[in-house]
């Protein structure tokens, strides 16, 4: 019996309040903890994360990471809460991750608790991806030129931190809710 050899990589998933961030979470994850997408009662109730969670979804290792011995990648989610009042929580789930995602909603831009998140993430990880959230409440018409706007004025943002020149994509995590 030959087992499967994993590689882990805690990522990080931080942003503003309401980004959009534990909606990102569900669409990529496909394990779920028990403290996983908002559980906990005064989370639902409040309509905001109030502590971490955790969930995964796993890929085929790349050539490279195949060279290494593993077969497998987990990617483990750590969805932090993105109100300000909770920033010691998001500190206490950054000192786990390797790599981060900053969700940025595309309709609000760079907003306090972002700027927050981007010091946050140069202080405890390597590699950022920024995930422009929400574009499907952006008309298509106007879509395509927003997008460019947003990159360009995230680019902006991210050129004199050690992000500089990371991945930007944009999604929309739960379109048409």
């Amino acid at each position: 019996m030959t087992s499967e050899k994993l590689l882990n990589v805690n990522v990080g998933v931080l942003g503003h309040v309401d980004s959009g961030k534990t909606s990102l979470v569900a669409a990529l994850s496909t394990t779920l903890s028990t403290a996983a997408l908002d559980k906990h009662p005064q989370s639902k109730e409040r309509g905001i994360t109030l502590d971490l969670g955790f969930s995964s979804f796993k890929v085929p290792a790349a050539e490279a990471v195949r060279g290494a011995g593993y077969d497998t990648v987990q990617f483990t989610l750590v969805d932090c809460p993105g109100h300000a009042s909770l920033i010691r929580t998001v500190i206490g789930g950054a000192q786990i991750i390797d790599m981060m995602i900053l969700v940025v909603d595309i309709t609000k831009g760079i907003q306090p608790q972002t700027a927050e998140c981007i010091v946050i993430g140069e202080i405890t990880a390597k590699d950022l991806v920024v995930v422009l959230n929400k574009t499907d409440l952006i008309s298509e018409a106007k879509r395509e030129k927003a997008i460019v706007k947003a990159k360009k004025l995230v680019a902006q943002t991210l050129a004199a931190t050690a992000f500089a020149g990371c991945p930007v994509v944009a999604v929309a995590a739960r379109p048409g809710k």
